[in-house]
């Protein structure tokens, strides 16, 4: 078979098979009379062999010694050809992903495209002043992708760079909610924390509430915690059972975050100063009240969980909390006794 027929049936040019022959790769059986090429069939079946190995990546010389060395082994160059193909598709991945971000950020020219380029590298920069710098410096004018804060956010362990994006994060419009809540079902506790922290962040609407209303159920406490408090300040009734919880040091619970009532509280003083926000609703103190009571009453409530509701009643008007708080006033625990005639006084002189 001649090269113009060998190239029509193998797609392999004419050109590319005068390339190979150059290379030793392969090389017909014979010639015509008149000197042209011509390939046996072993030689074209050499070619799609030759055609087949370079789709999975080697190069032609890799190609030559797996055809042609006795004693070549496959298994290590595989291997090594699966790695190099892991790392070019995290690099085009992450190159995607960049492209992505800068048209979100809908450059109007060239000079917008390379700042949010800039902002883009401070942001996942080493240096923690850099990330700062790069969140707080979003403008009007210097916007970084709402994708972009959100993964920031969610990986910052920085605590003054975490505000920041945070900070950055509520100035944004668009998907920063539900891409936030993907955040809440990540198998790392830090990760779902931060989630939650951005979203009660977040400017009060209602796909941001609902998601935070959502979360009230979440398994996580943390996740609870930090939802009730954001809800409680945006006026929510249904938090007080979760911020009571919080004031105790939450039991009744069975997932691993959870801690033992009495145990030192979490996050206690947000809870208290969030439920006195709330009492400023009579009908709300009332039964706000009734819950802090009920939970003095368990047997299984501890002293320092006892403390922590004298104290969280104190902010609590009304009638419900003054009867518990002159209970309290004679508590064998001196230091609930003396918070409570603390609170009385003050409440006498008012």
């Amino acid at each position: 078979m001649l090269i113009g027929d060998v190239a029509r049936r193998s797609g392999v040019s004419a050109r590319m098979l005068r390339h190979y022959e150059s290379l030793g790769l392969v090389r017909p059986t014979g010639r015509t009379g008149s000197g042209y090429r011509e390939y046996s069939d072993e030689d074209i079946r050499r070619i799609f062999h030759i055609e087949s190995l370079r789709s999975l990546g080697l190069s032609l010389r890799e190609v030559g010694r797996a055809l042609d060395d006795p004693g070549f082994a496959p298994a290590e160059l595989v291997a090594d050809l699966a790695r190099r193909t892991r790392e070019r598709i995290a690099a085009e991945t992450e190159l995607l992903t960049r492209l992505r971000r800068i048209d979100a950020a809908g450059p109007a020219g060239w000079e917008d495209v390379l700042r949010t380029v800039a902002l883009l590298q401070a942001l996942g920069s080493n240096d923690a002043d850099a990330r700062q710098r790069a969140a707080l410096s979003t403008s009007e004018e210097t916007s970084l992708p709402v994708e972009a804060l959100v993964e920031a956010v969610l990986d910052e362990s920085d605590p003054n760079v975490a505000g920041a994006l945070r900070w950055a994060l509520a100035r944004t419009d668009g998907d920063a909610p539900a891409l936030l809540a993907e955040g809440l079902d990540s198998p790392t506790a830090e990760v779902r924390e931060r989630a939650v922290r951005s979203l009660a962040e977040l400017p009060d609407d209602e796909a941001t509430t609902a998601l935070l209303r959502d979360a009230l159920a979440h398994p996580d406490a943390t996740v609870r915690r930090h939802a009730a408090v954001a809800l409680g300040a945006r006026g929510a009734a249904d938090t007080v059972p979760v911020l009571v919880d919080m004031v105790v040091g939450e039991t009744g619970r069975t997932d691993e975050t959870e801690g033992t009532e009495g145990a030192e509280g979490t996050n206690d003083v947000d809870a208290a100063d969030t439920l006195s926000a709330l009492a400023d609703d009579p009908v709300l103190a009332d039964r706000i009240a009734g819950a802090l009571v009920d939970r003095l009453s368990h047997a299984t409530t501890g002293t320092p969980a006892r403390r922590r509701l004298t104290q969280a009643l104190a902010d609590i008007p009304g009638p419900t909390a003054s009867r518990a708080l002159e209970a309290l006033s004679h508590d064998e625990d001196p230091a609930v006794a003396l918070t409570a005639r603390y609170v009385l006084e003050l409440r006498a002189g008012r």
